[in-house]
């Protein structure tokens, strides 16, 4: 039960932890002198949408902590990580195939037993079924400085993207 109390929330906006890939959060490497790889890793509670924002916002964050002033996205992706789960309430483990049955007498039938998986129609409805998706986006970014290319469209001036998106970033309590 500890494992599904620890990503009961969307992943805030963290550093990601040696050890701690299951929270979530960015990490980053330098390629060159002003070029990096950007990730950011969301739990599954974090969005699509959250974990490309997230991804944006530390590219303009590590831009101004650089000294740059723009960035331009030179590559960029997010990749889903799903995994099903299919959880019956009862199957093979430490008691065997025990499951919820009795047996009862029945006037005029004499002993009969009741068992929920067999003569119920609805037996399947005993079994969940869910997709769980995690998604991780990174960016290759490169830095400069002075005013941002005109007509590039995938550059971005740094001050403008964090004033923009940092009102929306959820940082750990």
């Amino acid at each position: 039960m500890l494992a599904l109390t620890a990503c009961t929330t969307a992943t805030p906006y963290q550093p990601l932890s040696q050890g701690r890939t299951a929270s979530g959060g960015y990490y980053d490497e330098q390629v060159e002198a002003n070029r990096f790889r950007v990730t950011f890793a969301g739990n599954s509670m974090t969005s699509r949408d959250t974990v490309e924002r997230y991804l944006l916002y530390r590219a303009a964050e590590l831009t101004r902590q650089r000294g740059y002033d723009w960035f331009v996205m030179a590559d960029r992706g997010t990749e889903r990580k799903s995994r099903t789960y299919v959880d019956r309430p009862f199957g093979p483990g430490l008691y065997g195939y025990w499951g919820p049955s009795w047996r009862y007498y029945g006037r005029g039938f004499g002993w009969r037993s009741w068992d929920p998986f067999w003569g119920d129609p609805f037996w399947g409805s005993n079994i969940d079924v869910r997709t769980v998706d995690r998604y991780e986006a990174s960016a290759e970014i490169v830095m400069g400085r002075g005013p941002k290319p005109a007509n590039d469209i995938r550059a971005f001036d740094a001050a403008d993207v964090l004033a923009n998106l940092g009102p929306n970033i959820a940082r750990p309590t």
